[in-house]
């Protein structure tokens, strides 16, 4: 795990290293990420120390419903406690086996539409803490696609300033070579590289897995990016959202769709390829769609991919 550092040009005109901390109380950091939680995690906010009940004998620091619809819980911790780890297990497990009670939860806040996008295939937990040990971080990468559990460590900076840093998990060296989750849904994957990867519940047409296999690797060409399998899309986040993935496969309107949260003020809007898609519905994240039925289409869009991977 790279350590993030962080400077300011002095009035010398030299650079000057500014030094992180923590929080003085969990509740600080806690009560100012769910103020921001949409902005900064991609994460509605829906609950804050919501009690688990008599077996699992707890409060859920937050609950919430992530862009993608995926419920969401999340555990804070001011220092760097060994305990973050098990603990948001156990909140993850009250959560899958409180299905009613989270759903009237999201009823209650977002409305009846909210609840109809809930998808319970995979419901996550995610940790804010100052730093894990070696030990978290192999037990949230043996965790896998089975129990999502994501590390994230803060610090806080003079001036108000606060980051936040996605701490990638050690996943255990296996005998066959294998590619990271960020890889291509199984359908792509079988041709791009021999791997082992989750089955997705989005076919990729035969006629487009090809490009977009290659669109894959532009998008997570950084090293950053993991791939979300959905029911209607594929989506590449980072802790938001950097691109989502439609697929059209009909003779007329053979193309991927990728909405990429950008600014469509921002880009130059080309008919055929891009549109300003804000205030109308559509599958995915992101108020920029962007056409790409050819290798042309996906060399300019890259332009634009890459850009969102470096804003968000």
């Amino acid at each position: 795990m790279s350590d993030l550092k962080v400077f300011r040009l002095g009035a010398d005109g030299r650079e000057v290293e500014l030094r992180g901390s923590t929080v003085a109380l969990e509740v600080e950091l806690q009560r100012r990420v769910e103020a921001g939680m949409e902005r900064m995690l991609g994460i509605r906010f829906l609950a804050s120390e919501y009690p688990t009940g008599p077996w699992h004998r707890g409060r859920v620091d937050s609950l919430g419903l992530d862009e993608n619809g995926v419920p969401v819980v999340v555990e804070f911790k001011k220092g760097s406690d060994s305990g973050v780890v098990p603990q948001a297990l156990s909140y993850l497990t009250w959560l899958k086996s409180s299905r009613h009670e989270f759903e009237a939860l999201v009823r209650e806040k977002l409305g009846e539409a909210a609840v109809e996008s809930v998808d319970w295939r995979s419901p996550r937990a995610l940790c804010v803490a100052a730093g894990y040990s070696w030990h978290d971080r192999v037990t949230v990468g043996e965790l896998g696609r089975r129990w999502p559990i994501e590390l994230v460590r803060y610090r806080v900076f003079d001036g108000g300033l606060l980051s936040l840093q996605l701490v990638e998990p050690v996943v255990a060296p296996t005998s066959a070579p294998a590619r990271r989750q960020t890889s291509a849904p199984a359908a792509v994957a079988a041709e791009v590289v021999e791997a082992a990867v989750v089955p997705t519940s989005v076919e990729v047409p035969e006629c487009l897995r090809e490009l977009y296999g290659e669109l894959d690797e532009v998008l997570t060409a950084s090293g950053e990016v993991e791939t979300v399998q959905l029911k209607h899309y594929v989506a590449y986040r980072r802790l938001r959202n950097v691109a989502s993935v439609v697929f059209r496969p009909s003779p007329q309107h053979r193309a991927m769709l990728v909405y990429l949260p950008l600014d469509p003020d921002t880009v130059e809007l080309e008919e055929g390829f891009t549109r300003d898609m804000r205030g109308i519905g559509h599958l995915g994240t992101g108020d920029l769609e962007v056409r790409i039925a050819s290798p042309a289409d996906l060399a300019k869009a890259a332009v634009l991919i890459e850009r969102t991977v470096q804003e968000v």
